[in-house]
């Protein structure tokens, strides 16, 4: 990045590097790495209270003598400290000091290598110079191999191979994010452990990561050690040192006694109705059972994985055949469309799964946004008082059981959301819906139609009662009747809203 050059005072201005010397053996420092410490005045390195640099002792073959040395010490290592902005407060004080100390030699014409740990803007010190001179004098940033790089090349295992996506966290995230983070990945690093070590352990058992989990302190470093992360002991984890998650390809599925079947909720339209936790289960699986219309809305996740799809009328055996492969040790994610517990597969898995035979396997069930709140969201806040949810389709209950169900709800006054209203063998129920709640609701009550929320045919309109066609109804389309009290607003762009005050009468 170039800043200002020019003349400050009657001196040349100088140039600032930002020089990575790569994970602590001098030997990885790059070329271009010894030429900038070559050509400074001023060698500048951050430290804590103590004094003793890793910077500079990486460094220490390529100084000379004549190099005047800026040893930018910590004013504190831990977040205690009376200063009257807190811990941020005193580091922002520090940073700004430093940075005037480096730039009266910037000014003064002289060449300042600013010395970083790995690389200069991968959670490293430099930054913060960077940030405050950059803008201001003529600067160079030397890339350095970062730790992340040293971890994966002394553990020996590749860290991420074709689509797979890495991610790279502080382990001084709450430990609930960092399970989210780690579940929903396929490889990871996890830096800053240490006092961290034991919620980042707790984190990876949580995401179902830990028997994946390597651990590396001071790669390139004396007192380098690897190993499996859950059998190290935390009271002897250091700073430098990171958790690794590395590549899953080709990795044979582990032989178990016994497996687990995970019903998934993958949302109305895929991959961005995910939450991590459901993302999570489907990386994690063997295999990956379902509906294929809906396993067909799920990432490929991992290589290896064995996707089995099915008809949608096939619930039971769907359910049986999954419990079967988690009776012989696989770990099975049952993929369900919205919420697995709404309309979907949790009951048809739960019902297998009470039987004797699989009495032992263990069953979860993952949540998922349903077709219900995804509607409401892009329609406004229909829902935003009580509701009732009937399913139209009378291939598993009587018309007569769901005609009742409507006069109840109609006569409650609740909004009522309408799923599978209609089929290519189902084509009366919308149209006798709507005969049976025009008798009990005005005509004007706003109905939001809803299709393929989330996917790319999405369409979302307000109607009336009165108006709604039930030729243009099918098994994608969800309705929302509305209450006495919803209410629908035109707005200036166009869009009509609906929302339902929370407050009734």
């Amino acid at each position: 990045m170039s800043g200002v050059t020019g003349n400050q005072g009657g001196n040349t201005v100088g140039r600032l590097y930002g020089v990575g010397l790569g994970p602590g053996d001098p030997e990885l420092l790059t070329l271009a790495a010894v030429k900038a410490i070559a050509a400074a005045d001023v060698v500048a390195y951050h430290s804590a209270r103590h004094g003793r640099s890793i910077a500079r002792s990486i460094a220490a073959p390529h100084l000379r003598e004549d190099h005047v040395e800026e040893r930018l010490m910590y004013p504190l290592t831990v977040e205690t400290t009376d200063h009257p902005g807190g811990y941020r407060g005193a580091l922002n004080d520090f940073y700004e000091e430093a940075a005037a100390r480096l730039a009266a030699h910037l000014d003064a014409g002289r060449t300042v290598a600013v010395l970083a740990e790995g690389d200069p803007l991968f959670y490293g010190s430099y930054q913060h110079m960077h940030k405050r001179l950059a803008h201001r004098y003529d600067t160079t940033v030397i890339p350095g191999v970062t730790s992340v790089s040293a971890a994966a090349a002394r553990l020996g295992e590749p860290l991420c191979e074709a689509e797979e996506v890495l991610t790279i966290v502080p382990g001084t995230l709450p430990e609930d994010e960092l399970t989210a983070r780690l579940a929903g990945t396929d490889s990871a690093v996890v830096m800053k452990l240490g006092r961290t070590f034991p919620t980042v352990r707790r984190a990876l058992e949580r995401a179902g990561r830990l028997e994946d989990a390597r651990y590396v302190e001071r790669a390139f470093m004396t007192g380098e050690r690897t190993g499996r992360l859950a059998e190290v002991d935390p009271e002897t984890v250091p700073y430098f040192s990171v958790a690794v998650l590395p590549s899953r390809v080709d990795e044979e599925p582990p032989v178990r006694e016994r497996g687990e079947v995970v019903v998934v909720g993958t949302g109305p339209a895929g991959a961005p109705w995910l939450t991590p936790e459901s993302r999570g289960a489907l990386l994690n699986a063997d295999d990956l059972v379902g509906y294929t219309t809906y396993l067909d809305r799920v990432p490929v996740l991992r290589p290896g994985q064995r996707r089995h799809g099915s008809d949608n009328k096939v619930e039971s055996e769907r359910a049986e055949f999954a419990l079967d492969l988690a009776r012989r040790g696989h770990r099975v994610a049952v993929v369900s469309g919205g919420d697995p517990g709404v309309f979907a597969m949790a009951t048809a898995v739960l019902e297998v799964a009470s039987e004797p035979a699989y009495a032992d396997v263990p069953v979860r069930v993952l949540p998922g946004v349903t077709a219900a709140n995804a509607a409401a969201a892009a329609a406004g806040a229909p829902l935003g008082h009580d509701y009732a949810t009937i399913s139209l389709s009378d291939r598993l209950k009587p018309w007569d059981v769901i005609a009742d169900r409507l006069r109840a709800a109609a006569g409650a006054d609740l909004v009522i959301a309408l799923y599978n209203p209609g089929s290519k063998s189902r084509t009366h129920q919308v149209a006798a819906a709507r005969d049976l709640l025009l008798e009990l609701r005005s005509p004007d009550t706003p109905v939001v139609v809803a299709r393929d929320v989330g996917g790319p045919g999405q369409s979302v309109r307000v109607l009336t009662l009165k108006t709604l066609d039930p030729s243009e109804v099918d098994m994608r389309t969800l309705l929302l009747i509305g209450s006495s009290q919803t209410r629908a607003v035109e707005r200036a762009d166009g869009r009509t809203i609906t929302w339902t005050p929370r407050r009734y009468g």
